[in-house]
């Protein structure tokens, strides 16, 4: 399958090219830079070129799909109208136009952020067994996919640069850090300080959080990190099983390719149904 999946989240965009199932490149884009739209234009044209044509079509038909998940509305808008003015496609969103990757748990599913769904789908292909994913971004959620594929739910919290800035913006002296591994267990000065309790903050709630998990399904989960911010957390965290950075793109591909799947064995059994009448 010759794929464009762009992954909307609430900072940055991340598109993937997947030509003939085989993927070409994942480039990540922020979404307020003053050359992004120049930037995913360009990257759109460019790869929709490299996508063959339907030898079958009367028309100029490319055999492709560009396939999106989206956190953020105003966004989607305009990588719609984007797709639409560059290439004279129409994307296909998850949501929307394409269901769900897996079976969830959850009271609204809905309400839950599709990058967080395609992500734990994309996790469960591979480990095919419980799994907790932890996403290390604008914000942090640790979601839960038990034994038998289904997504559980999980929790939301802030990430390093919303409690770096919320710190700095919420007191009078603070300063806004930006966080990396700590150099010990605390902070010789207010810098390494905010840094330290930031990062073990985070490295605390997703150790308690996948106990929480362990306890409720009575197993301990597989442990996946992804996310921008996940790199530098992964080695203080000894129970990580693994480390993807750009889980999320890869779950998109996989939310179209059971699509499609699925829809193909309906049209198959309508027509064998028609055909027996």
């Amino acid at each position: 399958m010759n794929i464009i999946a762009i992954d909307i989240g609430n900072t940055n965009v991340k598109v993937a090219f997947y030509l003939d199932d085989e993927e070409k490149f994942i480039r990540s884009l922020e979404g307020d830079a003053p050359d992004m739209r120049e930037e995913l234009t360009r990257i759109l044209r460019e790869s929709w070129e490299r996508i063959p044509l339907v030898r079958s079509a009367m028309e100029h038909i490319h055999e492709g799909v560009i396939v999106v998940s989206s956190v953020k509305p105003a966004w989607t808008e305009m990588v719609e109208q984007m797709v639409k003015a560059a290439i004279g496609e129409r994307i296909l969103l998850i949501g929307r136009d394409i269901p769900l990757p897996m079976e969830t748990g959850v009271e609204n599913s809905r309400q839950v952020g599709t990058d967080r769904v395609v992500a734990a789908a994309a996790a469960y292909a591979v480990v095919e067994d419980a799994v907790a994913i932890a996403s290390f971004g604008t914000a942090v959620t640790i979601d839960l996919v038990d034994e038998d594929g289904v997504f559980r739910g999980g929790v939301i919290a802030p990430g390093f640069a919303m409690g770096a800035k919320a710190l700095h913006e919420g007191t009078a002296q603070l300063p806004l850090v930006k966080i990396g591994p700590p150099q010990g267990g605390y902070g010789a000065n207010t810098e390494q300080a905010i840094n330290a309790g930031l990062f073990y903050s985070a490295a605390g709630l997703l150790r308690t959080v996948v106990e929480k998990y362990a306890e409720e399904i009575g197993k301990w989960p597989h442990v996946i990190v992804t996310g921008a911010a996940a790199g530098i957390l992964k080695d203080e965290c000894e129970f990580v099983d693994s480390w993807v950075p750009n889980l999320a793109v890869r779950g998109i591909v996989i939310a179209y390719k059971k699509y499609i799947f699925e829809k193909a064995h309906i049209d198959e059994l309508d027509a064998q149904d028609n055909g027996g009448q």
